[in-house]
Protein backbone atom coordinates (compact mmCIF):
# COMPACT_ATOMS: atom_id res chain seq x y z
CA UNK A 1 0.00 0.00 0.00
CA UNK A 2 1.30 3.53 -0.70
CA UNK A 3 2.46 5.73 2.13
CA UNK A 4 0.15 8.26 3.71
CA UNK A 5 2.98 10.73 4.37
CA UNK A 6 2.60 14.40 3.39
CA UNK A 7 2.76 14.65 -0.39
CA UNK A 8 5.03 17.71 -0.56
CA UNK A 9 7.84 16.06 1.39
CA UNK A 10 7.52 12.80 -0.52
CA UNK A 11 7.61 14.65 -3.83
CA UNK A 12 10.71 16.62 -2.79
CA UNK A 13 12.60 13.52 -1.68
CA UNK A 14 11.71 11.49 -4.77
CA UNK A 15 12.82 14.40 -6.96
CA UNK A 16 16.18 14.59 -5.18
CA UNK A 17 16.67 10.82 -5.46
CA UNK A 18 15.99 10.91 -9.20
CA UNK A 19 18.47 13.78 -9.65
CA UNK A 20 21.16 11.91 -7.74
CA UNK A 21 20.55 8.79 -9.80
CA UNK A 22 20.91 10.85 -12.99
CA UNK A 23 24.39 11.91 -11.83
CA UNK A 24 25.46 8.25 -11.79
CA UNK A 25 25.93 8.16 -8.02
CA UNK A 26 23.53 5.29 -7.24
CA UNK A 27 23.56 2.87 -10.14
CA UNK A 28 21.50 -0.30 -10.06
CA UNK A 29 19.64 -0.38 -6.78
CA UNK A 30 22.49 1.29 -4.90
CA UNK A 31 22.23 4.14 -2.42
CA UNK A 32 19.68 5.02 0.22
CA UNK A 33 18.10 8.34 1.06
CA UNK A 34 16.06 9.68 3.96
CA UNK A 35 14.61 12.81 5.47
CA UNK A 36 13.08 13.37 8.88
CA UNK A 37 9.29 13.29 8.69
CA UNK A 38 8.72 13.62 12.43
CA UNK A 39 10.98 14.24 15.39
CA UNK A 40 8.99 12.98 18.38
CA UNK A 41 8.65 10.11 17.94
CA UNK A 42 11.39 10.00 15.31
CA UNK A 43 10.24 8.90 11.85
CA UNK A 44 12.17 8.86 8.60
CA UNK A 45 10.76 9.02 5.09
CA UNK A 46 12.92 6.75 2.91
CA UNK A 47 13.21 4.88 -0.34
CA UNK A 48 12.65 1.14 0.21
CA UNK A 49 15.52 -1.28 -0.17
CA UNK A 50 16.33 -2.98 -3.47
CA UNK A 51 14.51 -0.63 -5.85
CA UNK A 52 15.71 1.32 -8.88
CA UNK A 53 16.32 4.81 -7.50
CA UNK A 54 15.89 6.36 -10.94
CA UNK A 55 12.19 5.54 -11.04
CA UNK A 56 11.16 6.24 -7.43
CA UNK A 57 7.75 7.90 -7.14
CA UNK A 58 6.39 9.68 -4.04
CA UNK A 59 3.98 6.80 -3.35
CA UNK A 60 6.87 4.32 -3.39
CA UNK A 61 8.48 5.82 -0.28
CA UNK A 62 8.19 4.26 3.16
CA UNK A 63 8.11 5.56 6.71
CA UNK A 64 10.36 3.96 9.33
CA UNK A 65 10.44 4.56 13.05
CA UNK A 66 13.36 5.12 15.41
CA UNK A 67 13.96 1.35 15.58
CA UNK A 68 14.26 1.10 11.77
CA UNK A 69 10.91 -0.69 11.41
CA UNK A 70 8.57 0.14 8.53
CA UNK A 71 5.41 1.77 9.86
CA UNK A 72 3.84 2.92 6.58
CA UNK A 73 4.20 1.97 2.93
CA UNK A 74 5.26 -1.15 1.06
CA UNK A 75 8.74 -2.63 0.91
CA UNK A 76 11.59 -3.30 3.28
CA UNK A 77 13.83 -0.77 4.98
CA UNK A 78 17.51 -0.95 4.11
CA UNK A 79 19.78 -2.36 6.79
CA UNK A 80 21.65 0.95 6.46
CA UNK A 81 18.65 2.71 8.01
CA UNK A 82 20.44 2.20 11.33
CA UNK A 83 23.27 4.47 10.19
CA UNK A 84 20.82 7.06 8.92
CA UNK A 85 19.16 7.08 12.34
CA UNK A 86 22.51 7.39 14.13
CA UNK A 87 23.49 10.37 11.97
CA UNK A 88 20.15 12.08 12.59
CA UNK A 89 20.31 11.50 16.35
CA UNK A 90 23.95 12.53 16.70
CA UNK A 91 24.04 15.57 14.38
CA UNK A 92 20.46 16.81 14.34
CA UNK A 93 20.36 16.29 10.57
CA UNK A 94 17.07 16.66 8.76
CA UNK A 95 18.14 14.51 5.81
CA UNK A 96 20.80 11.88 5.02
CA UNK A 97 21.85 10.94 1.48
CA UNK A 98 24.03 7.90 0.74
CA UNK A 99 25.70 7.40 -2.65
CA UNK A 100 27.95 4.84 -4.34
CA UNK A 101 29.99 7.04 -6.66
CA UNK A 102 33.23 5.83 -8.22
CA UNK A 103 35.28 8.59 -6.56
CA UNK A 104 33.92 7.97 -3.07
CA UNK A 105 34.33 4.21 -3.40
CA UNK A 106 37.89 4.36 -4.72
CA UNK A 107 39.25 7.08 -2.43
CA UNK A 108 37.70 5.58 0.70
CA UNK A 109 39.22 2.18 -0.07
CA UNK A 110 42.61 3.72 -0.79
CA UNK A 111 42.55 5.84 2.39
CA UNK A 112 41.84 2.84 4.60
CA UNK A 113 44.61 0.79 2.99
CA UNK A 114 47.28 3.42 3.66
CA UNK A 115 46.05 4.44 7.13
CA UNK A 116 47.92 3.25 10.19
CA UNK A 117 44.83 3.35 12.39
CA UNK A 118 41.07 3.71 12.01
CA UNK A 119 39.44 6.01 11.30
CA UNK A 120 41.33 6.89 8.18
CA UNK A 121 40.54 10.22 6.53
CA UNK A 122 40.37 11.70 3.07
CA UNK A 123 41.86 15.18 3.43
CA UNK A 124 40.98 17.92 0.95
CA UNK A 125 42.34 21.47 1.05
CA UNK A 126 42.66 24.74 -0.82
CA UNK A 127 39.66 24.40 -3.15
CA UNK A 128 37.05 27.12 -3.66
CA UNK A 129 34.22 24.57 -3.59
CA UNK A 130 34.95 23.91 0.08
CA UNK A 131 32.93 27.07 0.72
CA UNK A 132 29.81 25.16 -0.29
CA UNK A 133 29.95 23.33 3.04
CA UNK A 134 28.13 25.00 5.91
CA UNK A 135 30.50 26.84 8.23
CA UNK A 136 33.37 27.27 5.74
CA UNK A 137 34.05 30.82 4.53
CA UNK A 138 37.39 30.53 2.73
CA UNK A 139 39.12 28.23 0.28
CA UNK A 140 42.21 28.48 2.48
CA UNK A 141 41.18 25.62 4.74
CA UNK A 142 41.01 21.85 4.80
CA UNK A 143 38.55 19.13 5.69
CA UNK A 144 39.12 15.56 6.81
CA UNK A 145 36.33 13.17 5.87
CA UNK A 146 36.38 10.16 8.23
CA UNK A 147 36.70 6.74 6.59
CA UNK A 148 35.48 3.62 8.38
CA UNK A 149 35.85 -0.02 7.35
CA UNK A 150 32.74 -1.53 5.81
CA UNK A 151 30.74 -3.86 8.03
CA UNK A 152 27.62 -5.87 7.20
CA UNK A 153 26.59 -5.54 10.86
CA UNK A 154 25.01 -2.09 10.61
CA UNK A 155 24.40 -1.84 14.34
CA UNK A 156 28.11 -2.26 14.94
CA UNK A 157 29.01 0.08 12.08
CA UNK A 158 26.67 2.76 13.41
CA UNK A 159 28.28 2.55 16.86
CA UNK A 160 31.73 2.82 15.26
CA UNK A 161 30.67 5.86 13.24
CA UNK A 162 28.96 7.71 16.08
CA UNK A 163 31.98 9.32 17.79
CA UNK A 164 33.27 10.68 14.46
CA UNK A 165 30.06 12.38 13.33
CA UNK A 166 30.24 15.60 15.37
CA UNK A 167 33.52 16.70 13.81
CA UNK A 168 32.84 15.38 10.32
CA UNK A 169 32.41 17.89 7.46
CA UNK A 170 28.77 16.89 6.88
CA UNK A 171 30.00 13.64 5.40
CA UNK A 172 31.35 10.19 6.23
CA UNK A 173 32.95 7.57 3.98
CA UNK A 174 32.61 3.81 4.28
CA UNK A 175 35.60 2.13 2.64
CA UNK A 176 34.86 0.50 -0.70
CA UNK A 177 31.22 1.46 -0.29
CA UNK A 178 30.49 5.16 -0.59
CA UNK A 179 29.57 8.49 0.97
CA UNK A 180 26.99 9.52 3.55
CA UNK A 181 26.21 13.24 3.48
CA UNK A 182 23.75 15.16 5.62
CA UNK A 183 22.34 18.59 6.35
CA UNK A 184 19.79 20.33 8.51
CA UNK A 185 17.18 19.85 5.76
CA UNK A 186 16.88 18.11 2.40
CA UNK A 187 18.18 21.13 0.48
CA UNK A 188 21.34 21.46 2.56
CA UNK A 189 21.94 17.70 2.52
CA UNK A 190 21.77 17.72 -1.28
CA UNK A 191 24.14 20.69 -1.41
CA UNK A 192 26.64 19.00 0.90
CA UNK A 193 26.41 15.79 -1.12
CA UNK A 194 27.09 17.60 -4.39
CA UNK A 195 29.99 19.58 -2.90
CA UNK A 196 31.61 16.52 -1.31
CA UNK A 197 31.20 14.47 -4.47
CA UNK A 198 32.85 17.29 -6.46
CA UNK A 199 35.74 17.45 -4.00
CA UNK A 200 36.20 13.67 -4.05
CA UNK A 201 36.11 13.62 -7.85
CA UNK A 202 38.73 16.38 -7.91
CA UNK A 203 40.95 14.43 -5.53
CA UNK A 204 40.62 11.27 -7.58
CA UNK A 205 41.48 13.04 -10.83
CA UNK A 206 44.53 14.66 -9.24
CA UNK A 207 45.88 11.17 -8.56
CA UNK A 208 45.73 10.48 -12.31
CA UNK A 209 47.73 13.55 -13.30
CA UNK A 210 51.41 13.12 -14.17
CA UNK A 211 53.92 14.53 -11.68
CA UNK A 212 54.80 18.19 -12.03
CA UNK A 213 57.86 18.60 -14.25
CA UNK A 214 60.97 19.73 -12.44
CA UNK A 215 62.08 23.30 -13.25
Amino acid sequence: MPTSVPGEQATALSTVIAAIHARGWCDGTGGNFSCVSRLDPLELLMAPSGVDKGSIQPDDLILVNGEARVIDGSGAASAETLLHLEIVKRTGAGAVLHTHSQAATLLSRRALKVAEAEPAVVRIEGLEMLKGLAGIRSHDTSIAIPVLANDQDLGRLSLAASPHLDGAPHGLLIAGHGLYAWGHDLFSARRHLEILEFLLEQSWRELLLPPHPRP
